[in-house]
């Protein structure tokens, strides 16, 4: 039994999107995954940092979902910049249904449990007042009340559950950080933070270690061989 996490698989099976145009680690990187994602048996967790699917509506994202779910144990959800399929929660749990996919499951404004540890997480994002390019503060507000709302959910469950956070977009960077997010990790006593969005060389800025108590790692598949991390067994 284990749980592992990764990010940013990009899956385009129904779309003409295929990350290989990049080049680099991105060349066959469907196989790559595929490869990858051997390693998961019946009970294990893995948990998808966002991005997922290239595929602009559930039923695009349709032949991700079925490639995906023939591999077996829980694979967790959560929002990323791309994932245009994204819907509510209600209408993401019918199409599962209705197409008979399961053990699929979603991150959003709510825990999940690994054994004992509380799985947190939202997409996150950027927000500079500074730079009238760095991100909408209204999208920037919601998303820290989503994460909080999620920490709040893993606590009631009590004071003493192991929290681990995941994320989209990087809440921290070699010489900065996102303090609303990651004030709130370290106030919740957030044991580890998993985060996906940076490819190719903005991997240069991405903070892998300790800050605050909190010890955070970069999961993007290419950053990791696309095969998902094992963060705990």
């Amino acid at each position: 039994m284990a749980l592992y996490a990764i990010g940013d698989t990009h899956l385009s099976e129904s779309t003409n999107k295929p990350m290989d145009i990049f080049g680099g680690a991105w060349d066959n990187y469907r196989q790559k995954l595929l490869k990858g994602l051997e390693c998961l048996k019946e009970e294990d967790t893995l948990v998808i940092c966002g991005d997922f699917s290239w595929g602009m509506s559930m039923k695009e994202a349709l032949a991700d979902f079925k490639l995906l779910n023939t591999f077996p144990g829980r694979k967790i959800f959560l929002k990323g910049n791309h994932d245009y399929w994204w819907d509510t929660v209600s209408k993401m749990n019918r199409f599962f249904e209705e197409n008979e996919l399961k053990d699929l499951l979603f991150l959003h404004n709510n825990c999940i449990f690994y054994k004992d540890t509380a799985l947190c997480g939202t997409r996150g994002w950027f927000f500079d007042p500074s730079d009238e390019s760095a991100g909408d503060e209204k999208v920037f507000k919601r998303e820290v009340m989503r994460l909080e709302a999620s920490l709040k959910e893993a606590k009631k469950h009590g004071d003493d559950k192991e929290i681990f956070c995941f994320l989209h977009y990087p809440p921290v960077f070699q010489r900065s950080e996102v303090r609303p997010i990651t004030e709130l990790l370290e106030r919740y006593g957030v044991a580890r933070c998993y985060y996906g969005h940076l490819h190719g060389d903005s991997l240069r800025g991405a903070f892998n270690g300790t800050r605050g108590g909190v010890i955070y790692q970069n999961i993007s598949a290419d950053n990791i061989g696309f095969k998902p991390v094992i963060i705990k067994q």
